[in-house]
């Protein structure tokens, strides 16, 4: 039987936070040698782009939702680059053969997701939701959000528990606390 499969996605707010995003790549690459992981990436500063852009010249909610995902596929390839032994895959079908070749994956979703279309086109459905979306996807057994603090007032974005899949058990754990996480993915 091979391991279970964990999504783990990481939030893009962890840039603004001097040394978090070194300290979440390092802690999630040394995990990954006990587990078989997917790192789902948030949008960080690449979506917040494409938020100021929708402001500044009022997109439509299509267009906006895409241009997200795609500052999703950007923050992706900062993650692999950073967590190490990571591998960038865009198709859902390369995800088994790379976590068989025993790499972290980081999925960059914009083309799945775009093939999919199963979230709303709003900015309700943030990165929270494709990682639970991927998380039931690829029949995992568990999803950890990791987010830039422990503070937060909504922990998840409103669409999130509609796109969980039934009694999948996740975790919010804040970059300040990453010592829960090697608890979180044996739990």
């Amino acid at each position: 039987m091979s391991q279970p499969l964990t999504v783990i996605k990481i939030g893009g707010g962890l840039i603004s936070i001097a040394g978090a995003l070194g300290r979440v790549c390092e802690v999630v690459g040394s995990v990954a040698r006990q587990h078989r992981i997917v790192v789902v990436p948030g949008g960080g500063p690449f979506a917040d782009a494409v938020r100021d852009f929708d402001r500044s010249v009022g997109l439509a909610p299509g267009t906006a939702h895409w241009m997200a995902l795609l500052a999703m596929d950007q923050y992706g390839l900062v993650l692999t680059d950073r967590i190490p032994g990571a591998v960038l895959v865009d198709e859902a079908g390369d995800v088994a053969e790379r976590l068989a070749d025993g790499r972290v994956v980081v999925l960059a979703p914009s083309r799945w997701l775009r093939s999919a279309d199963v979230l709303p086109r709003t900015w309700d459905a943030t990165s929270d939701s494709v990682a639970a979306f991927v998380a039931g996807a690829l029949d995992a057994t568990r999803l950890i959000l990791i987010k830039p603090g422990t503070a937060l007032r909504e922990p998840v974005d409103s669409c999130f528990t509609s796109v969980l899949p039934y009694g999948m058990p996740y975790a919010v754990i804040g970059c300040d606390r990453l010592e829960e996480l090697p608890r979180a993915l044996s739990d």
